[in-house]
């Protein structure tokens, strides 16, 4: 299904030698690696197409404006929207949360208002909200876990009530790679008045996403996690509650005309694009969605089902090791501590022998104080990583054992 070498030759990254040793990648989670056409697409704007868009009547600044807004149709289409109005570009996941806190709560939340984030959220899904809250009155609820690092979907019910205004939960947890259930956790949401914006940012490379049919209210990911360039991101919102938001920054095109008495703002999605966008990362974008649309996501998701599958077989046989995070639904991660040894000293003897994974909390404290862990360990893998990567990655956690 998922012609390996082919796809590993198209990631120019994965050539290379870190510490006299064959790089193995297994730091996904955090970033993706980038394939040779959104290079290439990064490399013509920089050197043969650099114009500003929208304002430009020659040529460059009209191509520039049309392959931007070309992205912007893709993305539409990726994600199944009603209208390309529905998506904004942002700088990424986090920028995207911090637009859609600060002027939906500017517009909607009142005091004594509830806001509900769970357990597992990344803390770019949890400060946002907090000073909104804060700035707002509003009170913040916590959907708690077990375990398994699931979602308690019972006492999410319990927790629902006339005064929550929204919900906002991560997709896939980026600590452990629960995959939670939004598809009930949404309407639950709108039966009771509420709105419900979902963090995609781990979930865009590795499931098919469909807005239409999951009926969110918001939904953000960034493009670095599928294979994009950095610092760009994008936020959907459905139109009708976006109309009703005002703007997160002021300036540029998002303007429609400016006095010093009065400014009137663009329709959307202009109305929350300020400034000069990052052009030629979003064009890139666009490479790197029909990438990954070529080779498919139903295709990703089964081959890295199947890594996640054989390393948690391998991984469970090492004496002292401990998987944090069992949900039976999980995306390609795992998170770990070995007992006895800190999680950065992991890293870097890992690191030693040319294997790159992440360490820490994650950006994820509240998590991590719920295990009564400071942080884990955590390899997550792609469709370009391979079984034989994964036995390396098993020998050299018994290399750290004997180091210990």
């Amino acid at each position: 299904m998922i012609d390996i070498k082919k796809v590993r030759s198209d990631f120019p990254a994965l050539d290379q030698k870190v510490n006299g040793k064959d790089l193995i990648y297994f730091d996904n989670a955090a970033s993706t690696l980038k394939a040779k056409p959104v290079i290439e697409a990064l490399d013509q704007h920089y050197q043969k197409d650099t114009a500003n868009v929208h304002r430009g009547l020659h040529f460059l600044s009209e191509k520039g404006t049309r392959q931007f807004e070309e992205t912007r149709e893709c993305v539409h289409k990726f994600l199944g929207s009603e209208s390309s109005r529905e998506i904004i570009f942002t700088k990424g996941t986090t920028e995207s949360i911090n637009l859609v806190a600060q002027c939906y709560g500017e517009a909607f939340l009142e005091k004594g208002d509830e806001i509900l984030l769970s357990t597992l959220e990344h803390h770019s899904n949890i400060v946002p909200w907090q000073i909104a809250a804060e700035k707002k009155g509003a009170v913040i609820k916590e959907i708690p876990i077990n375990k398994k690092g699931e979602i308690l979907l019972e006492e999410y019910k319990k927790l629902l009530s006339s005064k929550t205004k929204i919900v906002s939960v991560t997709h896939t947890s980026n600590a452990l790679g629960t995959i939670n259930p939004i598809e009930e956790m949404i309407p639950m949401a709108h039966n009771v008045g509420a709105k419900f914006m979902v963090d995609a940012a781990q979930a865009v490379a590795h499931k098919p996403l469909d807005v239409k049919k999951l009926n969110c209210d918001f939904l953000a990911f960034s493009s670095h996690k599928i294979f994009g360039p950095t610092g760009v991101g994008v936020l959907y919102g459905k139109e009708e509650i976006l109309n009703k938001m005002p703007p997160y920054q002021g300036g540029g095109e998002m303007i429609d005309r400016v006095t010093f008495k009065k400014t009137t703002f663009n329709d959307l999605p202009f109305k929350f694009e300020a400034g000069t966008p990052h052009i030629a990362g979003v064009i890139a974008l666009k490479s790197a969605i029909n990438y990954v649309q070529e080779i498919g996501l139903e295709n990703i998701s089964a081959y890295e089902e199947e890594l996640l599958n054989y390393a948690t077989e391998k991984i469970k046989n090492i004496e002292g090791l401990k998987i944090i995070g069992t949900s039976d639904k999980k995306a390609s991660v795992i998170s770990f501590v070995l007992e006895g040894i800190h999680p950065q000293d992991i890293g870097t003897i890992l690191d030693k022998q040319g294997i790159a994974i992440r360490t820490g909390h994650h950006c994820t404290q509240p998590l991590m104080d719920f295990f009564n862990i400071s942080g884990t360990a955590r390899a997550s893998f792609c469709f370009y990583n391979t079984k034989q990567e994964i036995d390396e990655f098993i020998n050299g956690l018994h290399k750290v054992k004997e180091f210990f």
